[in-house]
């Protein structure tokens, strides 16, 4: 799915951002000083409460609202979406939910916004429009959930203010969340059809814990919401009057007016404020990072040498730290990291990124999103009583040969005659087609993923978790490109044949179990699925059976515009 994504996206973006700023009343980044506001910790909301000193279930209400924010001191102030539980404290990104393994957590996500949209969007792609064309359509996904299908927020379960007008799938207003799988870090975000992409770049996302007190508690890391911080990660462009940018402008004009597949923005934004700073104790601290962003992949290095302690990546923990110097994460992708500031042999620590956009072969970084935000070391150091152990968590290896089906999963992509994208496909079908994946639950299934497109795609499946298990270049990728394109079949095509290329290692700390991998152009990327709770041998906790059913699609720009474009359902029969 990111493949056919990526390859709009670096074909979008090479002609996206040629305009000056001028022309586009567009802030220039570098006339704005970075690291003069201080990193926000966004609310908390338990998901459950204590009676008797027993963790129980808890409701929570939470709105979507229209207001203003502040994203830098020198800016005006921003209208934006935003979470929250009031207009008042609706914050970007929204508060973190934080929830026990066990206890179920029930939320009523309810929409206030109005029916004119901040942003520019396209009505020719297959997108959520109500009837009498007044609401923005809105619904919610819980990034990395192992859950009920009717709170799994499928594109077409959207509703507007006040639930007047509702998606074909929807069929509930209260989203029950079970917390029954492995603890670890999540992340929220709207998911409507067609408007993914405009909805969060307008400040719709925000983080969700999983904690397994009994099972974490003994690891000894940092926590705490001083030693603890989500970090969630996005860039944005603005005008001079605050708002956010976004060109109205497609790259097929006469095909979708406004549709392009990507998004950049040379502002990066965290938690909510443009380049922040954090001042943190010689000690270590955990940052669960989230990159929310549209298209842009981050890698994330210190520029005074310290390295990240990786523990964990997407929702599962690994079972062994591994310490490395630089994190490359696609959109979606989350990292759970230590950083021992003990260590910092300097006063201050610049996070910053070296990604080209879009990944692999874009543009290079420049001086605005080249640097992330700013950590102020204290100069005494302090007493730290946590720990980061030799051993973490252990889930059961994945093994290949229990896998009951093998299926390949191609990635295309199609232009204008010009050259340009104008959609994506998985398998060569679009989001209306039948369903074609069928996964039993409780099995484990073989996926190669064959990228056809010149871009790296995050794949992402709901429902399942998956451990990649290899990376082999495609030979003569052109005429086995040009066969898939007339067959699609991967089998017919003689992909033996081609798929014997260089092999690249999986590297240490992506090799547990993720909910989204970056598929590499030309590669075919085999992943075993597993559609169960990777922690234990239970049952799911619900009937992954019913209707809507699931999805599995890439992260750039099928989210957030793509979705429907060549999204596969996944349904689940017994």
């Amino acid at each position: 799915m990111e493949s056919l994504l990526s390859k709009l996206i670096s074909l979008a973006f090479c002609g996206l951002f040629i305009t000056t700023w001028a022309q586009d009343n567009l802030i220039n980044p570098t006339k704005l000083e970075m690291f003069v506001d201080e990193l926000p910790d966004m609310p908390r909301l338990p998901g459950f409460e204590f009676v008797n000193g027993v963790a129980v279930s808890k409701s929570l209400t939470i709105g979507m609202y229209h207001k203003k924010w502040k994203f830098h001191r020198d800016l005006p102030l921003t209208p934006v979406f935003a979470y929250g539980t009031s207009k008042n404290t609706a914050t970007i990104p929204g508060p973190t939910i934080e929830a026990i393994n066990g206890v179920d957590t029930y939320v009523t996500w309810q929409n206030h916004l109005p029916s004119k949209h901040i942003l520019p969007w396209d009505p020719t792609i297959p997108t959520a429009i109500p009837s009498t064309k007044k609401g923005i359509p809105t619904v919610v996904h819980l990034h990395g959930a192992i859950g009920e299908a009717e709170s799994d927020g499928h594109a077409e379960s959207w509703f507007t203010v006040g639930f007047k007008e509702r998606g074909r799938t929807w069929s509930k207003k209260m989203y029950h969340y079970h917390n029954f799988q492995q603890p670890g870090t999540m992340w929220y975000h709207d998911h409507a059809m067609g408007l993914t992409r405009v909805n969060i770049l307008a400040g719709l996302s925000g983080a969700y814990i999983i904690r397994q007190p009994n099972v974490e508690a003994p690891l000894g890391l940092p926590h705490g919401d001083e030693f603890e911080r989500p970090l969630v990660i996005f860039d944005r462009s603005f005008r001079t009057d605050g708002s956010i940018y976004m060109n109205s402008t497609g790259n097929n004009p006469s095909i979708h007016p406004q549709w392009q597949p990507e998004y950049f923005g040379d502002a990066v934004i965290v938690n909510g404020k443009a380049w922040p700073h954090m001042i943190v104790k010689r000690r270590k601290y955990r940052f669960r990072i989230i990159n929310a962003s549209n298209a842009r992949f981050f890698k994330f290095f210190f520029t005074n040498g310290l390295d990240f302690i990786h523990v964990g990546s997407d929702s599962a923990y690994h079972e062994r730290p591994v310490i490395i110097d630089e994190i490359l994460m696609a959109p979606s992708e989350i990292a759970d990291v230590i950083v021992d500031f003990s260590k910092s042999k300097s006063d201050s620590a610049i996070l910053a990124n070296d990604a080209p956009y879009p990944f692999p072969t874009g543009d290079p970084v420049n001086k605005a999103n080249g640097k992330v935000m700013k950590f102020i070391v204290e100069p005494h150091h302090v007493n730290d009583k946590s720990r980061v152990p030799h051993k973490l968590l252990e889930y059961p290896s994945p093994d290949v040969s229990s896998a009951s089906l093998t299926r390949y999963i191609a990635m295309y992509e199609y232009t204008s005659p010009t050259g340009e994208p104008t959609h994506l496909y998985l398998n060569g079908m679009s989001f209306e087609k039948p369903v074609t994946e069928t996964p039993k639950v409780g099995s484990s299934e073989v996926w190669n993923v064959i990228n056809l497109t010149e871009d790296n795609h995050p794949l992402h499946i709901h429902l399942g978790l998956f451990v990649v298990l290899d990376q082999t270049e495609l030979v003569n990728k052109d005429v086995f490109t040009a066969c898939m394109t007339k067959f699609n079949d991967a089998i017919r095509c003689q992909i033996s044949k081609y798929a014997r290329g260089n092999k690249t290692e999986v590297l240490a700390h992506e090799k547990g179990w993720k909910n989204v991998y970056k598929m590499m152009p030309g590669y075919v990327t085999k992943i075993l699925v597993r559609f169960s709770y990777i922690h234990s041998n239970a049952s799911y906790q619900f009937d992954a059976t019913a209707e809507p059913g699931y999805v599995y699609h890439c992260h750039v720009s099928s989210l957030f515009l793509l979705h429907i474009t060549f999204i596969t359902y996944i349904h689940n029969k017994s």
